[in-house]
């Protein structure tokens, strides 16, 4: 198991007031599954992985504790324009001066 993966899966889950039911019809797995990798007893595939990524919004690298910066979080653009892309982008290099 991977340092820590489970405590940060239980953690995100709980971010998003989920059940681990809840997850675990999301990513397609049972429930025992889910608690399984909360309790460190299983470790995820890559490919549930990444969907738990993507339902906690978060990175795999935050998740595999990699990432230690503002708990991994991303933001979803996709539904944005390329222009509001831009603009966005614009915006928060802006905030880091």
């Amino acid at each position: 198991m991977i340092y820590g993966l489970g405590k940060r899966l239980q953690e995100q889950r709980l971010l998003k007031n989920l059940s681990q039911k809840e997850v675990a019809a999301s990513v397609g797995v049972s429930a025992s599954i889910i608690s399984n990798y909360e309790s460190s007893e299983r470790t995820p595939s890559v490919e549930i992985l990444m969907a738990l990524a993507r339902l906690y919004h978060c990175s795999t690298d935050y998740l595999l504790g990699f990432d230690r910066d503002e708990k991994g979080m991303f933001l979803d653009v996709s539904m944005l324009s390329d222009e509001q892309k831009k603009l966005l982008q614009h915006f928060l290099l802006s905030l880091g001066k």
